[in-house]
C-alpha cells in the first residue's frame, strides 16, 4: 500500500520545527514519569521458544507450513466489465493435525452491499473502505460461486460449504490428515470489477482505452499456522493479506489488442507477441538501459498487435514459490523494458506498462529505470530478489504491491514517482520474501519497508530525491499525541489518521535510530539479513523478529521493542547540573543528566571547553537501569563553555530546551 509520501513527511526539513540550541536555556526541572522497572522489566518478551520457534527467533526443528498451489483460467470480460474464472486448488496440509474443514478467503465480498467491511466505512468514504467508488454508486460486487467441488482421497464430491462475509468454509467428509495429505478443491466464479476497490484494484479510462488492475481475483486459502490455526480474520479494507506459499500456473483470456502484465514470468510469448515485440523483448533483457517495446506511437496502430482468434488471446504466466498473483491488462499501454543485473549473476527484467497520456520524461518513461534501481539496490542490500520479472502498471491505484508486479498511480511523476515505486517493489521483501501477517501486524511490512526505502532512496542516481533532511520530527508530533495508536494495533482498529504513523513511519524511523544512532550499519545489518534470510517464504511473528535481532546483534533491546512498538512513550533527556571536581575545571567536571519521561535512550552528550576543545561521549542506555539520574566524569581541562545532549537531533527528543547547559557567566564575561 502506497504510503510512501510519508517518507518524506517525517524526514522533511525539520529545522523550522526545533529550537536553536546555541541560545536554548535549561526549563525548570520537573518531576520525572520515569521507571526503570517498567522499561527493564524481566517479564516483557519472556515466553520460553517451541519446538516451531526457537527461543532465538528462528524457525525451531520441527517448523511446518502449509502449502496452496494453484492453476487458474480467467477471462476478462472488457465490456461487462468483469472476470469470469475456475481455479484449481492444491492445498497440502504438513502441519501435525488432522483438519476436518478448511477456510478459504473470498476478498472480492468485501464489495458486496451487505458485507461487514461496508458497513464499517464511513459514509464519506475511505481510501480502503468498500464504498469509495464501487458499492456507493450501486456496484455489484461480490464473487458469485457457481460450483465448489472437491478431491479428498481418491474421491470427487461436491463441496459442503458455508460462505460468510469474506470467508468460505468447506466441511470435509472425512479429516485432512496430518504431515502431507492433499485436498484438491475446484471453484467456478466470476466478480464484477469495482472502478476504485479500496486502491487494491480498479479500472480507469484513458484517451486509449480503460485500464484494468485485478487483485484479490480467485479464492485463496486461509493460513493455518502454528500460532493461531486457522486465520480467518475478515477482510475490511485496511488490514491487508496473509497467505499461504506455493506455485501458480495461470491463463488470461483477454481481446487480442490488449497488452497483459502478470506477476511471474510469460510463457508464451509467440502467442500473444508481434515478431518485432519479441525481438525487442529480447533486445531488453540485455540491456541496462530502457528499450521501448511498445512506443506511443504504437499504441492505435493495429499493427502493433496480433488479430487472435475471433479478436482473442490468452496470456498464460507462471509464478513460483509465491503467495499471490495479481495482473494488469489494457488496449492503452506503452510497454517498455530493461535488464536487472543480480548479485549471484542471474538476470531478471524491469518492465513498465503505462498509458500515452504519461509517456514523460518526467513521469512514467523513467518508471523501469526506477524499478531496476529500486530492484537492484535492496538484492544488494538485503536478499536477492526472487522472480523473473518485476512489472509497473499505472493505473488508478494509488499504489499496491504483489510478487512480481505492482500498480502506482497513473499521475505520479518525479520524485513522487520515484517514492511510490520504490515503496511498492519494497514490499517484495516484506512481505513477499518474508511471509508476515499482515492482517495483524502491519508494521511488519510497511514499517520494514518504510525503512529500506530511506537507504534506497538516499542511494538512488547520487541522491537525486533524497530528503534534505532525516531528523524525526514527523514522528515526534505523532508521539505527542494522545490519542496516536502504537504500531503494535490491528490496523482495523488503527483510526484511519494514525495508520501512517502506527504502521508506517514510526517502525521506518525506529529501525533507522537503531541502524545510524544506536547500533550502527554493520551490526544492524547483519541481523536484519538474518531474520530476512531464517523467515525468507515463511511465516515469521513479532517476537521472532524481535529475538532475532537480539540473538544477532548480541544485545538485550526488549526495552527498545518495548518503548517503541507496545508503547508511545516520550522521550526527555535533560541536563540537571555540572559541578567542577574540588571547584577546579582542570580536574574534571561531573555531569548530571536526568531521564525525565518513560522512554529510555542512550545518550550523546557534546562538550565544548573554553579553550576550543570539543569532545563527544556516548553513553549506553544501561546507564538507566538504576534511576532516572546519572553522573559522569569528564575530563576537562579549562571551564565548559556548553553541554548539549543529543546534538544531531537525531534522538526523538520531546524537549530540546533542557538539553543544553551554559553556565551563568563565562570568564572574562564570555
Amino acid at each position: 500500500m502506497n504510503k510512501a509520501s510519508l517518507l518524506g513527511l517525517f524526514l522533511s526539513a525539520a529545522a523550522p520545527l526545533l529550537p536553536n540550541l546555541a541560545t536554548a536555556q535549561i526549563t525548570p526541572a520537573a518531576a520525572s514519569n520515569y521507571d526503570a522497572h517498567t522499561l527493564f522489566s524481566p517479564l516483557f518478551l519472556n515466553e520460553p521458544g517451541t519446538a516451531t520457534r526457537t527461543a532465538g527467533g528462528q524457525p525451531g526443528a520441527a517448523y511446518w507450513q502449509n502449502s496452496a498451489d494453484y492453476k487458474i483460467n480467467a477471462t476478462l470480460d472488457e465490456k461487462q466489465k468483469s472476470v469470469r474464472a475456475d481455479v484449481d486448488i492444491t492445498y497440502t496440509n504438513r502441519s501435525p493435525d488432522r483438519l476436518p474443514f478448511v477456510w478459504l478467503q473470498l476478498d472480492q465480498n468485501l464489495f458486496k452491499a451487505n458485507s461487514r467491511g461496508s458497513a464499517a466505512t464511513p459514509v464519506q468514504g475511505a481510501r480502503n473502505g468498500s464504498r469509495f467508488g464501487s458499492s456507493a454508486a450501486g456496484f455489484q460486487g461480490g464473487d458469485s460461486i457457481r460450483t465448489v467441488n472437491i478431491e479428498l482421497h481418491g474421491k470427487k464430491t461436491k463441496a459442503d460449504y458455508r460462505i460468510t462475509d469474506t470467508r468460505m468454509q468447506i466441511r470435509l467428509p472425512e479429516a485432512l490428515k496430518p504431515n502431507g495429505d492433499q485436498l484438491h478443491i475446484r471453484i467456478a466464479y466470476s466478480f464484477n470489477i469495482p472502478e476504485y476497490g479500496s486502491d487494491r484494484l480498479g479500472r480507469k479510462m484513458t484517451q486509449n482505452g480503460e485500464i484494468f488492475e485485478v487483485a484479490q481475483w480467485y479464492p485463496r486459502m486461509a493460513v493455518y499456522d502454528d500460532i493461531e490455526g486457522w486465520n480467518t480474520l475478515p477482510y475490511l479494507g485496511a488490514g491487508e493479506f496473509y497467505l499461504e506459499y506455493g506455485n501458480f500456473d495461470y491463463t488470461l483470456n483477454v481481446p487480442a489488442n490488449f497488452l497483459v502484465g502478470g506477476s511471474g514470468e510469460l510463457v508464451n510469448p509467440a502467442e500473444v507477441l508481434t515478431s518485432e515485440q519479441q525481438r525487442r523483448l529480447a533486445k531488453a533483457a540485455t540491456s541496462n538501459q530502457t528499450v521501448l517495446i511498445r512506443t506511443p506511437a504504437e499504441v492505435t496502430q493495429r499493427g502493433s498487435r496480433p488479430t487472435g482468434k475471433n479478436g482473442r488471446l490468452t496470456w498464460h504466466f507462471r509464478c513460483k514459490q509465491a503467495r499471490d498473483v495479481a495482473w494488469g491488462a489494457s488496449a492503452a499501454f506503452v510497454w517498455d523494458a530493461a535488464k536487472m543485473n543480480l548479485p549471484s549473476g542471474r538476470k531478471a527484467l524491469a518492465m513498465s506498462m503505462y498509458p500515452t497520456e504519461v509517456a514523460r520524461d518526467t513521469a512514467w518513461n523513467r518508471s523501469t529505470e526506477y524499478v531496476k534501481n529500486s530492484i537492484e539496490y535492496n538484492s544488494r542490500q538485503w536478499y536477492e530478489y526472487t522472480y523473473p520479472v518485476a512489472t509497473n502498471i499505472a493505473g488508478i491505484v494509488g499504489g499496491m504491491e504483489y510478487p512480481g508486479i505492482v500498480f502506482c498511480g497513473q499521475d505520479a511523476s518525479k520524485g513522487s514517482l520515484w517514492s511510490v515505486t520504490d515503496h511498492e517493489f519494497g514490499h517484495n521483501w516484506f512481505p513477499m520474501i518474508v511471509g508476515s501477517n499482515e492482517r495483524k501486524y502491519p508494521w511488519m511490512d510497511e514499517g520494514f519497508n518504510t525503512f529500506i526505502n530511506i537507504l534506497s532512496t538516499k542511494n538512488f542516481h547520487q541522491g537525486e530525491y533524497k530528503p534534505t533532511d532525516d531528523k524525526p520530527a514527523y514522528v515526534l508530533g505523532s508521539i505527542l499525541s494522545p490519542t496516536t495508536d502504537v504500531p503494535f494495533t490491528v490496523p482495523d482498529v488503527t483510526q484511519a489518521r494514525n495508520l501512517g504513523f502506527a504502521a508506517y513511519s514510526k517502525t521506518g524511523f525506529g529501525l533507522y535510530l537503531l541502524r545510524e544512532t544506536i547500533l550502527g550499519p554493520d551490526r544492524f545489518d547483519y541481523a536484519f539479513r538474518t531474520y530476512i534470510k531464517r523467515w525468507a517464504f515463511k511465516h515469521p511473528q513479532p517476537h521472532d523478529f524481535f529475538r532475532t535481532m537480539n540473538e544477532a546483534l548480541g544485545e538485550d533491546l526488549t526495552w527498545f521493542w518495548r518503548e517503541w512498538f507496545y508503547e508511545n512513550w516520550k522521550l526527555d533527556q535533560a541536563v540537571q547540573t555540572v559541578e567542577y571536581v574540588n571547584q577546579d575545571p582542570t580536574k574534571g567536571a561531573l555531569i548530571t543528566i536526568e531521564n525525565r519521561e518513560k522512554a529510555a535512550m542512550p545518550v550523546i552528550v557534546e562538550v565544548r571547553e573554553t579553550n576550543g576543545k570539543t569532545s563527544r561521549t556516548t553513553l549506553p542506555v544501561e546507564i538507566w537501569q538504576r534511576g532516572d539520574t546519572w553522573t559522569f566524569r569528564y575530563n576537562s581541562t579549562s571551564p565548559l563553555a556548553f553541554v548539549i545532549l543529543n546534538p544531531d537531533n537525531a534522538m526523538p527528543d520531546v524537549n530540546l530546551y533542557n538539553n543544553i547547559w551554559r553556565p551563568l557567566q563565562l570568564p572574562d564575561g564570555k
